[in-house]
């Protein structure tokens, strides 16, 4: 199970000038602002049982040209989604125009926004693989599992497509995507282990 990823890149366009006549430019940072700040705090949706709300955040933000007296012509956004099955990428694509509207910001015309779906959310239901997994799990290591649809995104979004049943199960990735990450090689025996047994309890 797993949350679907939906990125965007906003540009919005200003007016470069000097800071000493601010009247002669148009600060796309300060015309972002307000809607920036109601896109941090919309809740999205709810999520559901199965899947956490979903949730919106900015992953980079540049403007200027390094110069401290010159107000920029163009701020540059990108930002990501991660979606449950409450909410559709086309519709989280709406509102965020909608948003936009509200603040003088018109997409075609004050911004511009370029889309990404990086791969929509899927859910296995509890059956014949996850119980297999489960127990192999549990056979290997002692401890009792829970289904989780958190997490980042793996070919798991696209083998969903043609597989009735998807499982995602791997290392504990606690430095994933920061400074060292790592795998730690005492999990890589017991790793082995739990997807030969498996195989072996599917086999059977």
């Amino acid at each position: 199970m797993r949350r679907g990823t939906l990125s965007g890149r906003l540009r919005v366009h200003g007016v470069q000038g000097h800071i000493a006549y601010p009247h002669l430019a148009k600060n796309p940072i300060h015309l972002m602002a307000p809607a920036l700040a109601e896109l941090v705090a919309t809740e999205w949706d709810r999520g559901n049982r199965h899947f956490p709300p979903t949730s919106w955040q900015v992953s980079n933000m540049h403007a200027g040209t390094g110069a401290t007296n010159v107000i920029p012509g163009e701020l540059v956004i990108d930002f990501n989604f991660r979606y449950s099955t409450e909410s559709t990428a086309e519709g989280l694509k709406r509102r965020v125009a909608d948003t936009l509207a509200r603040h003088g910001l018109r997409v075609g015309h004050e911004v511009e926004i370029a889309w990404t779906l990086g791969g929509e959310p899927f859910l296995t239901a509890e059956g014949e693989l996850c119980s297999a997994i489960a127990a192999a799990i549990r056979a290997e290591t002692g401890i009792e599992t829970e289904l989780s649809t958190t997490g980042g995104t793996s070919d798991g979004r696209f083998i969903a497509k043609i597989c009735p049943q998807v499982v995602e199960f791997g290392p504990v990735n606690a430095s994933i995507h920061k400074i060292d990450e790592h795998v730690e090689v005492a999990s890589i025996e017991p790793l082995k282990n739990i997807y030969r047994r498996t195989l072996e309890l599917l086999a059977t």
